[in-house]
């Protein structure tokens, strides 16, 4: 959904292009835009200044980083290695520790902003890791994103991820429940939006995602399934921080019942989608809406 976006702009601005994918498919247009095809993780990071990932899950992380073909295999290893997947902070950690005793610097620098923003530059890319390597970086990420911001040493730039996706994941239980009451009301969607964004009630999701959920238009722009991950994340780091986390317990549980229930391939706005009847009903979706 945005890594290919990502290179596309970074060709575009003029960079040289090794990419790597398991479903070599999926690279065409980047291929045909002037891209070079690396048969492996380990070859595409051979001899690199700088070696980007954005995957699905921190198991796909390590297998591209750690793996027995993976970037720190390089026959050259690559000066910085940045990894732009929403993924365990503590996982970033370990790639830094690893990264440093095969002689390069490791950032974690997940992004949020989705196909759109990924698509016009404009993403906010949360980033920890050595200072210097962020300076080195600083360039190639102006050219993905209009807010870079370096959160501090490794694991950082995750840690602040999660916040975002807390943030994203209440939203969207709200904009579930809002969309579900407007329903159930017999008001119009689209005098409730108007009048409830020009307010404090304004959000992205109100602007972006309400409207689609109108139209019945459930395409991802960001897939449920990988919210359930990133909100699995958010528990599993808040059991290590003390703090419960409740509501966050709330929206893994209803992304769950989504992914669960042949979603998972849907945007995040399915969640509202079901809440207001627009989906048919999921089984163990009971916490929005019965």
């Amino acid at each position: 959904m945005m890594g290919s976006a990502m290179a596309e702009r970074l060709l575009n601005a003029g960079y040289t292009i090794k990419v790597h994918t398991r479903t070599k498919s999926k690279a065409k247009s980047l291929l045909d835009a002037g891209a070079i095809w690396a048969g492996s993780p380990a070859e595409a990071a051979d001899n690199t200044d700088i070696c980007c990932s954005i995957v699905s899950l921190p198991k796909d992380v390590e297998q591209v980083h750690l793996g027995p073909e993976g970037t720190l295999a390089a026959a050259a290893k690559p000066k910085i290695l940045i990894d732009m997947t929403t993924s365990s902070p503590g996982l970033a950690e370990r790639l830094a520790t690893r990264a440093e005793k095969c002689g390069c610097l490791s950032i974690d620098a997940p992004v949020s902003g989705g196909d759109i923003g990924a698509r016009e530059g404009r993403l906010s890319i949360m980033i920890g890791g050595a200072k210097e390597a962020v300076a080195d970086a600083q360039t190639m990420f102006e050219h993905l994103g209009s807010t870079i911001i370096h959160h501090g040493g490794p694991g950082a730039g995750q840690r602040a991820k999660l916040v975002n996706q807390i943030l994203v994941a209440g939203g969207m239980l709200g904009l579930a429940e809002a969309l579900a009451f407007s329903e159930r009301s017999g008001l119009e969607y689209d005098r409730v939006l108007a009048s409830v964004s020009a307010g404090a009630a304004g959000s992205w999701a109100v602007e972006h995602l309400a409207p689609r959920v109108a139209k019945g238009d459930f395409a991802p722009g960001f897939f449920v399934a990988h919210l359930r991950k990133d909100l699995g994340l958010v528990l599993e780091a808040g059991t290590e921080l003390g703090l419960p986390l409740p509501a966050m317990k709330l929206a893994f549980q209803a992304y769950h019942a989504l992914s669960e229930g042949g979603m998972a391939s849907h945007g995040t706005q399915a969640l509202a989608g079901v809440a207001a009847g627009k989906l048919g009903e999921v089984p163990g979706f009971s916490p929005l809406h019965s």
